[in-house]
């Protein structure tokens, strides 16, 4: 286990101090009780918004599943480094500039 120390007013010593009293407990006990639970619940609100971004990604067509077809092309063993390289070594234009050219062209007519 890690030592934590805290410096806390008195007041809210005071009233932890109390708490802890009323629940049979340590004051460490009962810090360490409200601090795992604020975190749980921290965890749980993040967790919770990224579900409701996904959902609403998705819901708007931005994000959807890979297909049968492309699931089974998908290679869990490449590493992000490996692709990296790979288009670090690939010539010609970058797809970022084939996408605004196109986009400049479809607007030019």
């Amino acid at each position: 286990m890690t030592k934590l120390s805290l410096e806390l007013p008195p007041e809210l010593y005071h009233r932890l101090r109390e708490e802890a009293t009323r629940q049979g407990k340590s004051p460490q006990a009962v810090a360490q009780e409200w601090l795992a639970e604020r975190l749980a619940l921290v965890d749980e609100v993040l967790n919770g918004g990224r579900k409701q971004v996904r959902a609403v990604l998705r819901a708007a067509g931005l994000l959807t599943e890979l297909g049968p077809t492309l699931l089974a092309k998908a290679d869990p063993t490449v590493r992000l480094e490996e692709v990296q390289e790979a288009l670090h070594r690939a010539e010609g234009k970058p797809l970022s500039e084939i996408i605004l050219e196109q986009r400049s062209l479809r607007e030019c007519t």
